[in-house]
């Protein structure tokens, strides 16, 4: 299963800082910055929800599904 994160564009794209992101969800920047690189095994559904509302987007915006090719 590979689940990737968009994340690293979307705020450039909306001329967002990441560390005005961070703290409207109400965690670290080094946990967005783990967000980004999928380097996390899962994300709260409240942290998604925060990231959607702030970046005025959908979470396919932001998720994307991409099968493993092994």
């Amino acid at each position: 299963m590979a689940i990737i994160i968009n994340l690293d564009v979307m705020p450039a794209g909306h001329k967002v800082k990441s560390k005005d992101l961070a703290e409207f969800v109400g965690i670290t920047e080094q946990n967005l910055s783990l967000i980004k690189t999928g380097k996390v095994k899962g994300i709260r559904l409240a942290t998604l929800n925060a990231i959607c509302e702030f970046l005025q987007c959908q979470p396919g915006d932001i998720l994307e599904y991409r099968k493993d090719e092994s």
